[in-house]
């Protein structure tokens, strides 16, 4: 029966330094190496490598990219070789641009063990990094402006937190993480409560503290949502000319409260979006579509 080990204190720290729990992220990594040996062992490893056998890997960039979750690379590494891996050392840190070629981690350990590893650390390295660079590749559209990207609740179901703190390396902020932390009254939550005022004074009976935004579509539900008392304002849909009219008369009638713009908006309509005087710019694609950042393993006999 394989054994999981658990995270050292080093790692433990780093993870919640990254705003990250790290029994959750343990048990990810767990789950994942779970499914990858089904109940058994890793055959061709255990078949090919002699038990004693140790190797350096490296962890490095074949493409130009922002790597996050090296964090959760340790905690992969950790979980499978316990007290049989040398310190697994960073090279870069998480948030860093990096060129092909770039080694960005290292750790000795026993060969079978790492290769077991492998797949599972660059699954989840390949992915975060992913979304740190689209993450980044916004975040500069809208260098020198007051906007700034946001994610959304699109995400891989159970990799939340990971994802989202990978948001963060890329020069994003988060939304909510969930349901609970945060109301956010769409469109079929006004159409239940029977109207965005009998929403919010609704939510607010319920929590009296949390922040609220509200959804609208038109002006003049943006002005109804200023006046219930929102928080934020989700604009949808609106064209550069409505946004910059909603900052207007948000400006008029109250100028704490925050527009998100949502909706058909692209990296190449960013900066254009910023200008109009919004100060979130909501994309869900920086998690839900974020492609791979290539990234790989190379072994070399200790």
């Amino acid at each position: 029966m394989f054994v999981f080990h658990p995270l050292s204190e080093a790692t433990r720290r780093e993870l919640i330094a990254g705003g990250l729990d790290p029994d959750a992220v343990a048990g990810i990594v767990r789950a994942a190496i779970a499914e990858d040996l089904m109940g058994g062992v890793d055959v061709t490893s255990v078949a090919t490598i002699d038990a004693d056998q140790r190797s350096t890997a490296t962890f490095g960039a074949r493409e130009e990219g922002v790597i996050a979750g090296l964090c959760v690379v340790a905690a992969v590494i950790e979980t499978v070789c316990g007290d049989q891996a040398s310190d697994f050392h960073a090279l870069v840190a998480d948030g860093t641009t990096v060129l092909p070629g770039t080694k960005v981690a290292e750790v000795v350990a026993p060969t079978r063990l790492l290769l077991t590893a492998e797949r599972t650390a660059l699954n989840l390295l390949c992915h975060l990094s992913g979304v740190a660079s689209s993450t980044r590749r916004w975040a500069d559209a809208l260098a020198g402006t007051s906007a700034v990207v946001r994610d959304t609740r699109k995400t891989t179901p159970g990799l939340r937190a990971l994802e989202k703190y990978a948001v963060r390396c890329g020069g994003g902020v988060n939304h909510r993480m969930g349901l609970s932390d945060m109301a956010l009254v769409k469109d079929n939550h006004v159409a239940a409560a029977g109207g965005i005022t009998q929403a919010y004074r609704r939510v607010r009976d319920l929590e009296s503290t949390i922040p609220v935004e509200i959804e609208v579509d038109s002006l003049d539900g943006l002005r109804e949502a200023i006046t219930a008392g929102a928080d934020e304002v989700l604009i949808d849909n609106f064209t550069p000319e409505q946004m910059r009219e909603a900052v207007e008369i948000r400006n008029a009638m109250n100028p704490s409260v925050r527009l998100e713009a949502s909706g058909g908006l692209t990296l190449e309509s960013a900066r254009s979006v910023a200008a109009t005087g919004v100060d979130l710019i909501a994309v869900g694609e920086l998690t839900h579509s974020a492609r791979v950042l290539d990234l790989g393993l190379d072994l070399e006999p200790a």
